[in-house]
């Protein structure tokens, strides 16, 4: 049977070359980077090229801004607490109404616990910010914006360095959580006003359980993790060497590959949605037709549950995901496509299609032979397809086409 994947906002698989240069990081290059003797010595000087990999990756302007970390959820949480800590008089943080949970969950705590007002910022149909809400919400009340760069769920940009110029005017810190924009846009941070960004290196072919915060040089960092000077005294802890080093490969990777892999991905990505709206119909791609991720493709499919179609999917070796992998085990409609307005009928059937550099024509074309037919059988056992007589919603398919 082949197998195709299709879930790379979920996860991707560790690049050849990036275990490559991690296997000496566990038997020859074993030190602890911190160590004054050369084991150690050896170790940091490799912990410093990943460094210098990755802040090229983010356009940053030196080394020194990017802080490691465990992942995007650590690097998210880092810098919430510490814009509260640095800015304690302001009791407001602005967010969007379709962030990460590993967002929306610590400003829910903060709302309950320590009493902070969270303006969530409303999207339209297609999953493109407020900006008028977004305006009226800033004030010198405000202590923190943070707004995904990249929408894990439909791939909508959002315009981040113009919202970070903004919340700058009223003195207010911003942070982007850009873990689904990092490998896959140019983000050249050092030519804007953004403070802090998260990224996490399972999305672009690095291990899981490695990340990175970039803190502007000019910004002051409060610490999560207090206990030990590594990473500037920013992060204790000692680093996870061996992922660090992953992390910097993925970033020279992802540089080597960028312009050339992005155009290919995108038009993958096109072949893969024209198709199946050609062959489907009550149908929809979800989200900014113009500025979204090359990679993802979210098809609402009305009158049938997501979960069988990624059941049926699996059977046949093809790999997908009904929304966030962090979420996708609830039996609602992920809160992105709510706060989207998609149809509920058209939201429950909703499935993201995420494509890599590693993504192929063949596993286009599996897909493009698999999924009609699995879409029919579906719909044929649907008694709100019968009762529709084949029949979209008329607000579907013009609102999210």
């Amino acid at each position: 049977m082949q197998r195709v994947y299709l879930d790379n906002n979920a996860t991707t698989r560790v690049d050849p070359a990036v275990v490559q240069a991690m296997l000496p990081l566990f038997t020859d290059s074993f030190g602890n980077g911190s160590s004054m003797h050369s084991f150690g010595g050896g170790v940091a000087r490799l912990i410093r090229h990943a460094r210098m990999s990755l802040t090229e990756l983010l356009g940053a302007q030196q080394e020194s801004e990017v802080i490691f970390t465990s992942g995007g959820t650590e690097a998210n949480t880092s810098a919430i607490f510490s814009a509260i800590e640095l800015l304690p008089d302001r009791k407001e943080i602005i967010t969007s109404t379709v962030e990460h949970p590993a967002i929306l969950a610590p400003l829910a705590h903060l709302e309950k616990t320590r009493g902070y007002t969270i303006h969530r910022i409303p999207v339209d149909a297609q999953g493109r910010l407020d900006i008028d809400a977004y305006r009226a919400a800033l004030s010198d009340k405000v202590a923190l914006v943070t707004i995904m760069w990249a929408n894990n769920e439909t791939g909508t940009l959002f315009p981040v360095p113009a919202l970070a110029t903004l919340a700058k005017e009223v003195g207010a810190l911003f942070h982007t959580d850009a873990v689904q924009a990092v490998g896959k846009v140019e983000l050249a941070v050092k030519s804007t006003d953004i403070d802090m960004l998260s990224l996490s290196g399972h999305k672009f072919h690095a291990p899981k359980g490695t990340g990175a915060l970039y803190v502007r040089k000019s910004c002051r960092f409060r610490p999560l993790f207090r206990g030990g000077h590594q990473e500037r005294d920013r992060r204790a802890g000692t680093e996870n060497a061996p992922g660090i080093v992953g992390l910097g490969k993925a970033a020279e990777l992802a540089l080597e590959h960028h312009a050339r892999d992005l155009t290919r991905i995108r038009d993958l990505r096109d072949r893969l949605e024209a198709g199946i709206l050609q062959q489907v119909g009550a149908a929809a791609v979800v989200g900014d037709r113009e500025r979204r991720l090359p990679n993802t493709a979210t098809i609402a499919f009305e009158f049938i549950e997501g979960e069988s179609i990624l059941l049926l999917l699996d059977r046949e070796g093809i790999a997908a995901s009904s929304g966030s992998a962090c979420t996708s085990g609830s039996l609602e409609p992920s809160h992105v496509l709510r706060a989207m307005g998609v149809p509920y009928t058209a939201a429950h059937g909703a499935i993201r299609f995420s494509l890599s550099r590693e993504t192929t024509d063949a596993d286009v074309d599996r897909v493009l032979e698999v999924v009609p037919g699995i879409v029919a059988r579906l719909r044929s056992m649907s008694p709100y397809w019968e009762a529709s007589a084949g029949a979209p919603r008329a607000d579907f398919a013009p609102a999210f086409s």
